[in-house]
């Protein structure tokens, strides 16, 4: 009997941690993110899909104007 109560309470428990689980989404939408093409690393060549990835992920975390970020980074904007 108390085998089975505790089992029940436990049960019960788990669904009501599940159930208090938060789903905190953000959504952020300040600006998008640039087109890898208009920019050049500062020997002249593109980026790859990951370098710019990379360099446009550190920026957002950074906060601010991505473009002005991508340019302290090395990159140049092409015209």
């Amino acid at each position: 009997m108390f085998n089975r109560t505790l089992s029940s309470f436990a049960i019960l428990a788990l669904l009501v941690l599940a159930a208090c689980q938060s789903t905190e989404t953000v959504d952020v939408v300040d600006e998008p993110t640039p087109d890898p093409g208009g920019w050049r690393l500062a020997s002249g060549k593109l980026p790859t899909k990951a370098e710019f990835a990379a360099l446009a992920a550190t920026c957002e975390d950074k906060g601010g104007a991505i473009d002005s970020c991508l340019a302290n980074l090395g990159l140049k904007r092409t015209q």
